[in-house]
């Protein structure tokens, strides 16, 4: 009886320091999603998907500044860019920004 209090107790202390660690990481993560301005090296589209059959929404030139929001997976980042007076989110891909976009 006295072992099954004390491993139910462990078990409980156990989880309630993985919760806690779990919560400031996902603080710590918010906090590191600030926009970050990029500019890219080739003509590139901002795509309303992330793959390269989805709608175009703007075309990019080399030079031009982009916010990168958020690195969504090995291949597209998502964008936010400015153009035409209006304010655009799509995807890119990583290989517009050269070596900065591949961290």
């Amino acid at each position: 009886m006295k072992s099954t209090a004390l491993l139910f107790l462990a078990a409980t202390g156990l989880l309630a320091a993985c919760s806690s660690t779990r919560d400031e990481r996902m603080q710590t993560a918010a906090a590191n999603h600030t926009p970050i301005a990029h500019n890219t090296i080739v003509d590139c589209p901002v795509y309303d998907g992330m793959n390269k059959t989805s709608t175009v929404l703007a075309q990019t030139t080399a030079g031009n500044e982009v916010q990168v929001t958020d690195t969504i997976n090995a291949y597209f980042v998502r964008v936010r860019l400015d153009k035409d007076g209006q304010t655009r989110m799509g995807y890119m891909d990583r290989r517009c920004f050269g070596e900065r976009g591949s961290k």
